[in-house]
């Protein structure tokens, strides 16, 4: 299969690439030589979206590129940045395939639960409404731009991805030092949903959508058990063997991190419920066992 893929090179894309081994990849990357670095220069490169007419040599694309949500505080600038690298990228995309005279089969495009806003306790699965905020605008613009690519002849598939979780990167390189120091714990009362995947099943889904020829439309990323903040901050410090009885006040991340605390003093109980329903099979169910692979 040849398949081009955006974004290869960000946490999730290194480990898809290594798992695509067999397949012929071309990468898109604004650093061609840093990608190389990363992935293995026997790969295809391009800098430039620019430099494809169309995709009619493509059997499949993967869309994972996007500016980090987390990297830096969020500014008027900075929200701006966020949105773009995944809008423009996407409807880009979905030009490319609409004007191909023999499109890709498949489109997958990545999205985030961030889709479905602030939910409190009651679990929510692909049918769930929204709370209209910054994270749920941001998706919804980028899942529309993607399905626009949708047809007789391409399948759009698009992963609503949570909390991802593995070695070496993530959101788990955030929350390490201060767990590994005894400093962690709860974000306020941790009643606040946490839906999280192991990376190896967030890949082993992705895979699955791009091989599955039934697949169409929107698919939770999310292992079928979230749980809350404090739950999380209990297995992560029984993996490392720390205490995590330290809470953070909610007004001093807020103080800190300004509207990006919302990330996390808020959040979701979302469930992978298409996915468990059309047969695709999680590796990792519980976050102890999840987080004890990686620890």
């Amino acid at each position: 299969m040849n398949i081009l893929i955006t974004g290869a090179t960000g946490f999730v894309g290194k480990h898809l690439v290594a798992k695509l081994a067999e397949h012929k990849l071309t990468v898109l990357s604004r650093d061609i030589n840093q990608a190389a670095k990363v992935l293995g220069n026997h790969h295809t490169f391009i800098e430039d979206i620019a430099q494809l007419n169309n995709l009619d040599n493509f059997d499949a694309v993967i869309n994972l590129a996007g500016e980090p949500i987390v990297a830096k505080r969020w500014t008027k600038n900075q929200k701006i940045r966020i949105c773009h690298s995944r809008w423009d990228i996407t409807q880009k995309l979905s030009q490319l395939i609409a004007s191909s005279q023999r499109p890709p089969t498949a489109f997958i495009s990545a999205s985030a639960i961030g889709y479905y806003g602030r939910q409190g306790q009651e679990p929510v699965d692909e049918h769930s409404q929204f709370h209209d905020e910054f994270s749920h605008q941001i998706c919804q613009k980028w899942e529309q731009l993607a399905i626009e690519a949708d047809s007789s002849t391409t399948r759009v598939c698009i992963p609503r991805i949570g909390i991802v979780l593995g070695k070496n990167g993530g959101a788990l390189s955030k929350m390490l030092p201060p767990f590994k120091l005894g400093l962690g714990g709860p974000i306020g009362k941790g009643k606040q949903g946490m839906s999280w995947i192991h990376q190896d099943d967030l890949v082993a889904l992705i895979i699955w959508m791009l091989t599955t020829p039934t697949t169409r439309g929107i698919y939770n990323a999310t292992a079928p058990n979230p749980v809350s903040n404090a739950e999380f901050s209990s297995a992560l410090g029984k993996a490392l063997n720390r205490p995590a009885k330290i809470i953070a006040p909610p007004l001093a991340l807020r103080l800190a991190m300004g509207e990006m605390s919302e990330l996390l003093t808020e959040g979701q109980y979302v469930l992978p419920t298409r996915a468990l329903s059309e047969g695709f099979t999680f590796k990792f169910t519980d976050v102890n066992s999840a987080l004890a692979a990686i620890a």
